[in-house]
């Protein structure tokens, strides 16, 4: 049984080291441990800092990609390199390398395919009220989406499956905690959680600036992910709108016609007519990307057959 311990990293020289220092080099049940660091374009010697450091297994890329970018090349270098696990872990030493035999005790026992280290986050101390409040808003929101019971959706510190890996496929540009989530959810792959505790902040989140910026970036992701995987529920929602506000515009109208004063309101007919177009032409581009998912569903299982092979 192969573990491979993936780290994404950015401009991470003056952490690198105390994390690789963390990670055991021991674990009940696992034979190999390995070390894989996904370098984004750094430009402090991160790769060089990972390579002295002993790391065998240094991806460096040439630009900036975003930290999703960055998740999906380590996870198929990972891949490439046999693991039979794959833990994903942040450079900024926010989780406790000691944690990582009880994240990945559930897929070892055969009981998940996922496993999400949840922070806890009511009880993180450098988290403010706010940050705290819009975390759990969050993960509630990607829990209703997902039909999952993750309580920690944005944590980095999670495991995978060899399966759960090869059936990823990360397309949102933000941050792959969430698309994830929601993947395993759609797709059915077992997916559990455990509590973890997790290091004091050694410096601020470079994944957003504000908590307005924050939001803003989750919202879309989190509606662009879910119209990927129910388009038709998502169209249909927001077609009912233009329909049943179609529907009201005109009942209102052959109320005052009935009684004999439908004489100047021909603009509430109009309306309601464009209401009406609306809200059917949105209902059939609900169908289309219906079809169109059921084609992307097809070509992610080629994908899926076409990585196993090569992997």
């Amino acid at each position: 049984m192969k573990l491979v311990v993936q780290i994404p990293c950015l401009n991470e020289a003056e952490n690198l080291p105390r994390v690789l220092r963390d990670i055991p080099g021991v674990i009940a049940g696992i034979d190999e441990i390995e070390v894989l660091v996904i370098d984004d374009g750094s430009t402090d010697g991160t790769s060089e800092v990972a390579r002295a450091e002993g790391v065998a297994h240094v991806v460096r890329l040439r630009r900036t990609q975003g930290l999703a970018r960055g998740f999906m090349v380590g996870l198929d270098a990972a891949l490439r390199l046999g693991a039979d696990v794959i833990v994903n872990f942040d450079a900024d030493n926010q989780y406790k390398g000691s944690e990582i035999p009880r994240l990945i005790a559930p897929i070892l026992a055969g009981e998940a395919e996922m496993v999400i280290g949840d922070r806890q986050v009511e009880t993180i101390e450098h988290f403010s009220p706010t940050k705290k409040a819009l975390q759990k808003l969050g993960s509630w929101i990607v829990r209703k989406v997902s039909t999952t019971d993750v309580p920690d959706a944005t944590s980095g510190f999670r495991a995978f499956s060899r399966e759960a890996a090869l059936r990823m496929n990360v397309v949102t540009e933000f941050t792959y905690t969430l698309e994830t989530i929601i993947q395993a959810g759609k797709q059915r792959l077992a997916l559990t959680h455990i509590p973890i505790s997790t290091n004091s902040n050694s410096r601020p989140s470079r994944l957003f600036s504000t908590n307005r910026n924050y939001v803003k970036r989750s919202i879309v992701s989190i509606v662009r992910i879910y119209t990927h995987y129910e388009p038709f529920k998502a169209f249909s929602l927001l077609g009912s709108v233009f329909l049943l506000g179609g529907l009201l515009v005109g009942g209102r109208f052959l109320y005052y016609y009935l009684n004999g004063q439908g004489q100047g309101k021909i603009q509430s007919l109009i309306f309601a007519a464009v209401l009406l177009i609306v809200g059917v032409q949105i209902v059939l581009m609900g169908l289309v990307s219906d079809t169109i998912v059921a084609n992307r569903r097809l070509i992610e299982e080629i994908l899926y057959r076409e990585r196993k092979r090569g992997a």
